[in-house]
């Protein structure tokens, strides 16, 4: 009986050892975008209107603001995918806009909790007239940049032949082991009228195409504050992003993760009292599993959120869950931005 007992536990060990050796183990990760809402410094940039960023401008900008708007969003990108990953860790790259040159993102990238992460930034400077451009933040323990290019907005009318915004940040690199490129953009803004933001939804999809071209089989992450919401014509036609993963070309298709969430209450910003979604993160079919198979010998994306924390709005008064913004009707409310950032999750099986 006694020789039976351990004849049992020795084929219960067996099968616990074999259970374990089939046991597959994952790797998450995680990218970002957030729009800082005028991550401007102090200085006068030659040539740029930042004037209402000065001192004597009409924000009154001085070096004790821009300390703490840094701070402030220094804690933001830092939590940025720690809700499934660990605070030590979070996003292995973020793009980010309204940032007004490469001094601000030093003095960004040395507060304490991304200088933590050594975290660095990529950033080309662009034309646009107030000197607001696009940077990504990488953690270079998670992600290696191989090749940057600012690839122009291009004006197509003759009566704008004069007029210069923001480019389209294209960065190519490593993460998990794989080539992925992000293309990081802050299309016209809504003054400026659809057909602006529609041009440039078209000319992301020619870089886009691009990037596919030199490689079919890059993973591809268009992300940026769009100005327009999943379905407007900018996105849904022009660039192409589709509402469902099904209906997703497998070549060189795109989704848009974000239709949904907006069409169940959820955005990234306000208007009038109603939410919209401008800030997206666009994934290219390679980052799919389009068969519906839950397959993660690539990486493979795993799932997407707004990012919200009860600091990013405002506790009371007349504006109670409104963004928490840096400014608001002329006051100085140390806050955050009037967008909220979006993360998306990606995963992939361990060799």
């Amino acid at each position: 009986m006694k020789k039976l007992s351990i004849l049992m536990a020795l084929a219960l060990l067996m099968g616990m050892a074999t259970a374990q050796a089939q046991q597959k183990k994952f790797s998450v990760y995680a990218v970002g975008f957030y729009n800082l809402e005028n991550l401007f410094d102090t200085c006068h940039d030659a040539g740029h209107n930042d004037y209402e960023y000065l001192p004597e401008g009409r924000n009154k900008w001085t070096g004790m603001k821009y300390t703490n708007k840094l701070r402030n969003m220094a804690r933001v990108l830092s939590e940025l995918g720690t809700d499934v990953l660990p605070k030590s860790v979070g996003c292995a790259f973020i793009g980010v806009s309204e940032v007004e040159n490469a001094k601000c993102l030093t003095d960004l990238c040395a507060q304490e909790p991304l200088a933590a992460r050594n975290m660095q930034f990529v950033h080309v400077e662009g034309p646009d007239q107030r000197g607001v451009d696009c940077a990504l933040l990488y953690n270079p323990k998670l992600f290696t940049v191989r090749d940057v290019t600012l690839v122009p907005y291009i004006y197509e009318l003759p009566e704008d032949s004069m007029r210069a915004t923001r480019g389209f940040l294209t960065v190519s690199g490593t993460l998990a082991g794989e080539h992925v490129a992000v293309i990081v953009n802050h299309l016209p803004s809504r003054f400026s009228g659809s057909y602006y933001r529609e041009q440039g939804g078209r000319q992301i999809r020619q870089v886009k195409d691009s990037l596919l071209r030199d490689d079919p089989n890059v993973k591809i992450f268009i992300m940026g504050d769009m100005n327009d919401d999943p379905q407007d014509r900018s996105m849904a036609v022009e660039l192409g992003a589709r509402r469902e993963i099904s209906e997703v070309e497998e070549a060189d298709g795109l989704w848009n993760p974000w239709w949904n969430v907006l069409a169940s209450g959820t955005g990234t910003l306000q208007y009038d009292g109603a939410w919209n979604l401008f800030d997206q993160i666009i994934l290219s079919s390679k980052l799919l599993n389009l068969d519906g198979k839950k397959d993660y010998r690539e990486l493979k994306y795993l799932k997407h959120q707004v990012f919200r924390r009860d600091y990013l709005f405002q506790q009371e008064g007349k504006y109670k869950g409104n963004t928490l913004r840096t400014h608001a009707g002329g006051q100085w409310l140390n806050g955050y931005s009037d967008h909220l950032p979006t993360v998306v999750y990606l995963v992939k099986e361990q060799k």
